[in-house]
């Protein structure tokens, strides 16, 4: 995870706007439940990439509480294709790696 969040929450907002906790929802169900973050860890992160100019924030009110939403700007949809090429290269010098060796069967 460390040094891909900032990716993972811009490709959450790939298909447009979402609030805090479906951000973090989101993270949780595309990975099959292995990215479940504190709220420690996402919004921290959400109001960095929003200083940044990567994402945008907006308050409404829904049902009587309010809530904050984001969305990529042009800045954060270019960030997310560089966090996605940087990703794939990565994968596959890793795959090329890992994938090449003989993995000895464990013990048991």
């Amino acid at each position: 995870m460390k040094g891909h969040l900032d990716a993972l929450l811009l490709a959450t907002l790939a298909n447009g706007p979402r609030h805090g906790y479906a951000i973090k929802e989101t993270l949780r169900l595309d990975s099959g439940g292995q990215f479940d973050l504190p709220t420690g860890t996402v919004y921290p992160a959400l109001h960095r990439l929003e200083r940044a100019g990567l994402i945008v924030g907006n308050w409404s009110v829904v049902a009587g509480r309010k809530r904050r939403s984001y969305e990529l700007t042009d800045a954060g949809r270019r960030a997310l294709e560089s966090g996605r090429a940087d990703w794939r290269q990565f994968a596959i010098a890793v795959t090329g790696v890992l994938g090449s060796a003989t993995c000895p069967a464990p013990a048991g």
